[in-house]
């Protein structure tokens, strides 16, 4: 299939060849749902951590004795039924939450995402994608030229002017082939690739 090419007004110019199995894919909605679920749960962190029994720092001595009170009965002050008491089944530092995706899977999603980004008219290409200075005003004046707001920036090749510049621009992020990623594939409301870049994302998700 081809992907139109356009200029720094946001006008076509030309357009590229590209690959119809990572462009002209069906979107398949529960895969791409299991890729962005598994994405996240991945770079979940198990930094929670909960009291059980043992963790407590208070009293284990019996609070009143067995039989006679008409109480009911209590073993120490950090019961688990008790109030401020343990946790029966305590979350534990090192809980892993990380989900498996086969590595066809995950590249059948990142091609049904691309796939539709494309019918939405949400992917552009360039030719080449770069500022002269290391500033915000310019690539912020830039991405607004070419009418667009929020933007996902796919370079061949590491820019340090465009990092620089982005940093301060919540709206835009700036990646490589090998970093770009289904969630923010899917939050940014347009995404910008460079002509470069598209033969490497096709090298690497085929």
């Amino acid at each position: 299939m081809e992907l139109k090419i356009i200029d720094d007004k946001g006008q076509p110019t030309s357009s590229v060849n590209a690959s119809d199995d990572l462009f002209g894919r069906d979107y398949n909605e529960p895969l791409v749902h299991q890729v962005v679920t598994a994405y996240m749960a991945n770079a979940r962190k198990g930094n929670r951590a909960q009291k059980a029994r043992g963790d407590m720092t208070r009293s284990h001595r019996k609070p009143w004795k067995q039989k006679g009170t008409g109480r009911a009965r209590a073993g120490f002050a950090g019961s688990p039924i008790w109030r401020g008491g343990a946790r029966v089944f305590p979350s534990s530092p090192d809980e892993n939450f990380s989900h498996k995706v086969n590595r066809k899977m995950y590249r059948a999603g990142m091609a049904s995402i691309f796939s539709q980004l494309v019918r939405e008219g949400r992917l552009a290409v360039v030719d080449a994608f770069s500022i002269e200075a290391p500033k915000t005003k310019l690539l912020d004046q830039k991405v607004k030229g070419m009418g667009m707001n929020s933007v996902l920036i796919i370079t061949d090749s590491e820019d340090e002017n465009l990092y620089l510049s982005s940093r301060n621009l919540p709206n835009v992020y700036v990646v490589q082939p090998g970093q770009a990623d289904p969630v923010s594939l899917l939050h940014f409301d347009s995404t910008i690739i460079t002509k470069a870049a598209v033969s490497k994302i096709e090298e690497m998700l085929s």
